[in-house]
């Protein structure tokens, strides 16, 4: 069995486009959350998202892009040309047929499905534009991505609501574990704040009707009320330890366990006792060949809904058993809003520089947690802490359960 290393990763999200403004971000507990500027929102009832700002379109698009090419792909391939750039990749470095794309999408092109279906709707079938179909279908993240950089590996795009970009970075880490690629671009990218996104999300009563950002995203506080969405992408780097030493690689972290299953319970609530969620975390730290105990912080998912926050609590509590308060919790969708299909990816990143720069990401804005939600929260502030292992989870509509454990480099 090979080990699996993470030697590069990109990011576009509302708190930063770069390593440096992302890792600051995290360390000062910054609010990305803002009045959507995209489309006018106020039939909808919601107010507030978490766009990405300042993104740097000039730096590996031209304009013929944006037609070309939904703003889900535009984010992905940004994120992976990013993550290659740390890593030092190439195409001519690296087996084209042993390097992988692996990049999930709750939702894919929303934005091109909304245009083109009322362009037919006012013009007519015939006006439908040729590429409304490469624009929306939800692979072509991962398809754009492997067509720039020359990859000729596996090329999957996983679709489990908002565990896509955690199965994806999971299903690549066993790719590799088990010897069929060498390298996977490896996360998760969405551009669903539309109007058909949000107007769909506020009927589901999911979304957050606050006004307030600093009261909008606030997830385990006794008065959250709904998430707030967000876009981006977030990416990896994953490849063997031979291949990364092989070519002498920086190595960031590894990638030691994963875990997937499904609740099996609601199309979209999680079981509300937590059972499902603690399974999956469960078989990550078995992979990984660890125990409860050594698992200094927990990415939640944490979406900020009432039933959400409350089953993953227990979830914790299950998976960590009597030493759950040993386990330093947060959630940095409060920061992000919630990335959907790319949360996974985007928080993966998150967890990562906990590990390599030995802090928690706070979860800010919390006036007062839930008394119903028992566990070792860092609200606020981020917090110094000393951790070899920490994993991130991400829960989908579906029952969908995903965990990734990931552990601290050390040369």
């Amino acid at each position: 069995m090979n080990r699996v290393v993470i030697t590069g990763y990109g990011v576009a999200s509302p708190i930063g486009n770069d390593s440096e403004a992302f890792l600051d971000s995290l360390k000062k507990g910054t609010n990305g959350i803002r009045p959507i500027t995209k489309f006018d929102a106020t039939d909808t009832g919601v107010t507030l998202g978490a766009e990405v700002h300042d993104f740097p379109f000039d730096k590996y698009f031209v304009k013929k892009d944006s037609k070309r090419m939904d703003l889900f792909s535009i984010y992905g391939i940004y994120a992976a040309l990013e993550a290659m750039a740390m890593s030092g990749l190439t195409t001519e470095t690296v087996n084209q047929d042993r390097f992988g794309v692996m990049v999930g999408s709750g939702i894919g092109g929303l934005q091109t499905i909304q245009d083109q279906v009322i362009r037919m709707h006012d013009k007519g079938a015939q006006r439908v534009s040729p590429m409304f179909v490469p624009m929306s279908i939800v692979n072509m993240a991962a398809g754009n991505i492997a067509l720039r950089v020359g990859a000729k590996g596996i090329c999957t795009a996983t679709v489990t609501a908002c565990a896509s970009g955690t199965h994806s970075i999971g299903e690549a880490f066993r790719n590799i574990k088990h010897g069929y690629s060498d390298v996977i671009l490896a996360g998760g990218s969405e551009a669903s704040i539309t109007g058909i996104g949000i107007s769909g999300f506020a009927s589901l009563t999911a979304l957050t009707k606050e006004s307030d950002p600093n009261r909008a995203s606030i997830p385990f506080d006794a008065e959250r009320n709904g998430f707030v969405m967000g876009e981006g992408a977030g990416i990896f780097v994953v490849e063997s330890l031979e291949h990364a030493q092989k070519r002498g690689a920086n190595i960031l972290g590894e990638v030691v366990g994963y875990g997937a299953n499904c609740d099996a319970y609601h199309m979209t609530s999680p079981t509300p006792d937590g059972s499902g969620a603690s399974k999956a975390m469960i078989l990550a730290m078995e992979e990984a060949g660890i125990s409860p105990e050594e698992v200094g912080y927990i990415n939640a998912h944490g979406t900020s809904t009432p039933a959400n926050d409350k089953a993953e609590a227990k979830a914790i509590q299950l998976a960590l058993g009597e030493g759950f308060m040993n386990t330093y919790v947060s959630s940095t969708k409060s920061m992000t809003g919630h990335l959907l299909g790319a949360a996974g990816g985007v928080e993966a990143i998150a967890t990562l520089l906990a590990l390599k720069h030995q802090f928690v990401p706070p979860t800010i804005n919390v006036k007062e947690v839930d008394p119903e939600i028992n566990l070792n929260v860092v609200i606020n502030e981020s917090k110094s802490a000393e951790m070899t292992y920490a994993m991130s989870n991400s829960l989908g509509f579906g029952g969908h359960n995903a965990v990734i454990c990931l552990k601290r480099w050390e040369d």
